[in-house]
């Protein structure tokens, strides 16, 4: 990487990244006290193998990483087959669990699907792309990994896959027309779904979205706990190490779905604003990236990754506030989760890539 790729980097996108996961540790210190800060030392030894990995992903042009992309999906595809096979934990057959570590494919999937997707998009013209054969084949290279993770049964993490899809598409110049439609369906497959597709499970979920009160001491007790945590927290928090819904073991699970209502409880209300901050900062410097990337390929790209973080950060931070039904989502950098800490610094290592060989700096 010569001296003008690393002015051209977008440095914001990794600064804000860092703190991110700076608040995170400090969060998971507090809510692993009581375990002796066992997800607190996977976690940062998952930052550090990150870090090598985001060298190496920023380092190799985007171009020779998305040229076997395919090579990249069809081991995702095969490797959410197998995920299926293993034994559930948590009711979900979503992890790989080796040596003590557990792998989530479908979390490094993402980028794979993202990768090819904008591949094959790349290679289409405007024109083709709106095509009803074509979109058929790019919407039908998102739906055979979304199947298979549904099927896990994972409904959030299917959710991330679609909209980064929507938000590719969107960017590719799709058709009015087709926007539209999907509305139409969606609006009259949502019903369908609920009412003749959902397990019992994932309907109570959106019933105590609905009305957490339906069900206080068991399907809505971890949402009606987190909102109690954050409305504890106030201005500045009740002090960290000191949250008494994080401490007294009412919050759960307190280091991944709801390691933001931790925040809130501990450091309060302005904590809790500058990681909102700080997400929009990152997300809208990767809008940027995406807008001025060299080609098409490099703007596909990180549309993907920018409505993967988008989704993620909406719907964490929405369900610990009972805005959102809860999916089970982490929220970047900060949720414990060894897949997903390294799945979004691959994805940053790509903003990283795209930025640095743009045409001419930003600053300049």
């Amino acid at each position: 990487m010569n001296r003008k790729q690393l002015k051209n980097i977008e440095w914001s996108i990794l600064i804000c990244t860092v703190i991110l996961i700076t608040i995170g540790s400090f969060a998971l210190y507090s809510a692993t006290l009581a375990s002796d800060l066992e997800d607190l030392k996977k976690q940062l030894i998952w930052v550090v193998v990150s870090i090598p990995v985001l060298i190496l992903v920023m380092i190799i042009d985007y171009k020779a990483i998305a040229k076997i992309s395919v090579v990249y999906y069809l081991i995702s595809i095969i490797l959410l087959v197998a995920v299926l096979l293993t034994s559930a934990i948590n009711g979900a057959t979503s992890w790989f669990n080796i040596g003590g570590v557990s792998i989530q494919p479908a979390e490094f999937a993402k980028i794979a699907v993202v990768l090819f997707l904008a591949n094959v998009m790349s290679k289409m013209s405007k024109k083709e792309i709106n095509k009803p054969l074509k979109l058929v084949m790019l919407v039908g290279i998102v739906l055979l990994p979304v199947l298979l993770i549904v099927l896990q049964p994972d409904y959030g993490t299917a959710m991330a896959y679609i909209i980064a899809a929507v938000v590719m598409l969107y960017v590719a110049g799709i058709n009015k027309r087709y926007i539209i439609v999907s509305f139409l369906l969606l609006g009259i497959g949502i019903p369908m779904l609920y009412f003749f597709v959902l397990p019992e499970h994932a309907k109570l979920r959106i019933d105590v979205y609905l009305n957490p009160y339906l069900d206080p001491r068991g399907a809505g007790y971890n949402i009606i706990q987190s909102k109690l945590a954050i409305g504890a927290g106030r201005l500045v928090g009740q002090g960290w190490l000191n949250g008494t819904q994080t401490h007294l073991g009412f919050l759960y699970p307190k280091t991944t779905d709801f390691i933001f209502a931790v925040i809130g409880e501990e450091m309060g209300f302005v904590a809790c604003a500058v990681i909102i901050i700080l997400f929009i900062t990152l997300i809208t410097r990767a809008i940027n990236v995406a807008k001025t990337a060299k080609d098409d390929l490099g703007s596909y790209i990180a549309a993907g990754i920018v409505g993967i973080l988008i989704f993620h950060v909406l719907e964490n931070i929405g369900m610990t506030m009972g805005l959102l039904p809860i999916t089970g989502v982490p929220l970047p950098f900060i949720s414990y989760g060894g897949s997903s800490m390294l799945t979004n610094i691959i994805g940053i290592g790509l903003l990283l890539n795209i930025s640095a060989r743009r045409q001419k700096s930003i600053f300049d």
